[in-house]
């Protein structure tokens, strides 16, 4: 079992598979895009099947696969398929912005794979293509139907942007109106690839939350797991629900039970914080599975307490990209 140094059970892994993505979301990195890593630097699915199965072994019993963009990688469904043997796993869930996923959807039904957030920042298609400077909604909320109708439970992740996308938070509301799905609102991240500065943001999660509030006065606070990043409420007469997450304002460092593994193979600690080993090295040197445990075992050990302090290790954390660090 993996216990930090503040005694945080330590069971969800957030392990990303590529740091390219096929859209170029406007709050994620500049519009030419960022230096992405070469192919050699990259974890291969042999080593990405062996980090989840060690970690598996040492007490993780989730883990959701991030990218960048995961269906980016042409190898990712014989890495699910491997993934899923491991038989101390409960749970392998996705994160995708839904471009790719569409040919996969009966497979991964096949495999087990119930929970696939989408990350969705617009119901109205020019405002979608006006962010992610692409022109793929109508893929996109063709594929999100499709598995909300085919029984996934799906979770739409929507980062509020102001001046921007403020104006899509009503209408997005009413997915979850109609199907049972949840609409998870985030604050804005100041990991763009250096495309901007800022530290501090209108939309949090209170003001997000009053703005819904002002339309929908009849909301039900729902009860969440400890560990749990978002806040979670139901609206009277709707079928699904939705959850704030205050991911700049970071209320629920106290009860993290994350770990983060980039696709180069960098274990992260802390959304905010600095690498604090690089695992590719370590297997590509031949070292016994024994030696890559105690590797993380040694740095989940040292971990900050809450995100603003393992940002005053890392001054550079705001000019990298979501898609480098991982999701």
């Amino acid at each position: 079992m993996l216990i930090d140094n503040h005694n945080r059970k330590i069971n969800y892994l957030r392990l990303a598979v590529t740091d390219r993505c096929n859209l170029r979301c406007n709050y994620c990195m500049p519009s030419e895009g960022i230096d992405f890593a070469k192919k050699d630097k990259l974890l291969t699915n042999e080593e990405l099947s062996k980090i989840g199965e060690i970690l598996v072994q040492m007490g993780i019993d989730k883990i959701r696969i991030t990218g960048g963009e995961p269906f980016v990688r042409k190898d990712l469904m014989v890495l699910l398929r491997n993934l899923k043997k491991n038989k101390g796993l409960k749970e392998l869930s996705i994160t995708t912005n839904a471009t790719l996923i569409g040919p996969h959807i009966d497979e991964l039904k096949e495999l087990g794979i119930k929970d696939v957030n989408v990350s969705m920042d617009a119901i109205n298609k020019a405002t979608f293509e006006r962010i992610t400077r692409r022109d793929h909604y109508d893929v996109v909320h063709n594929n999100l139907i499709r598995l909300i109708t085919k029984g996934f439970n799906v979770r739409i992740n929507f980062i509020v942007l102001d001046n921007q996308n403020v104006q899509d938070i009503i209408p997005i509301l009413d997915l979850q109106k109609h199907y049972p799905v949840s609409v998870r609102f985030l604050e804005e991240m100041p990991f763009n690839g250096g495309s901007k500065k800022f530290n501090a943001i209108k939309w949090d999660y209170k003001a997000i939350l009053s703005y819904i509030k002002s339309t929908f006065p009849s909301i039900e606070l729902l009860p969440s797991p400890k560990t749990s990043t978002s806040i979670n409420y139901k609206i009277a007469g709707h079928k699904g629900n939705f959850g704030l997450i205050p991911s700049f304002s970071r209320t629920f460092c106290g009860s993290c039970n994350r770990l983060r593994i980039t696709a180069l193979g960098d274990v992260i600690t802390c959304l905010y914080g600095p690498p604090k080993i690089n695992l590719r090295e370590i297997i590509r040197g031949n070292s016994t599975d024994d030696n890559i445990k105690n590797a993380i075992q040694g740095v989940v050990g040292k971990r900050a307490i809450t995100g603003f302090e393992a940002q005053k290790e890392h001054n550079g954390v705001f000019d990298n990209s979501m898609t480098s660090i991982g999701g």
